[in-house]
């Protein structure tokens, strides 16, 4: 198996484990969120800009309670150096989400994610509610 074969299985491998630990964690942790983020990760959740992982927490917090599913999930890997020559790969995530009692959503969400020793962090992180255009 070639390197770049190599890098895409664990960007996929990668790419399962941490979206479900984020999820879990947004749906049912929402306190721990901070720790999934770098001290200067980046959210933007739906044109919305929020930077540093305290001040994604203190936004997140105001959210009304989710349940996300996952549709669609893939992955791959970024060029060494492209990260602070950090082993880092983009996340590309679909499904839907319900927001309290409210009719699900389907939402877009694309992540950057990067080593850190064994832990994975985020370095930037876009929401996107999926809205139909009006014609």
């Amino acid at each position: 198996m070639d390197v770049s074969r190599a890098k895409i299985n664990e960007a996929c491998r990668v790419a399962e484990e941490f979206t479900k630990l984020y999820y879990e964690t947004v749906d049912r942790k929402r306190h721990l969120i901070p720790r999934l983020y770098l001290d200067t990760g980046l959210l933007s959740w739906n044109g919305n800009g929020v930077t540093g992982n305290q001040n994604i927490l203190k936004f997140m917090i105001d959210l009304p309670t989710t349940d996300h599913s996952i549709t669609t999930l893939d992955a791959q890997p970024i060029l060494d150096s492209a990260v602070n020559g950090q082993l880092s790969f983009i996340i590309q995530v679909s499904g839907s989400v319900r927001y309290q009692d409210k009719p699900s959503k389907t939402f877009q969400q694309n992540f950057v994610v990067t080593a850190q020793g064994d832990k994975w962090k985020i370095v930037s992180d876009c929401f996107r509610l999926q809205e139909p255009l009006n014609k």
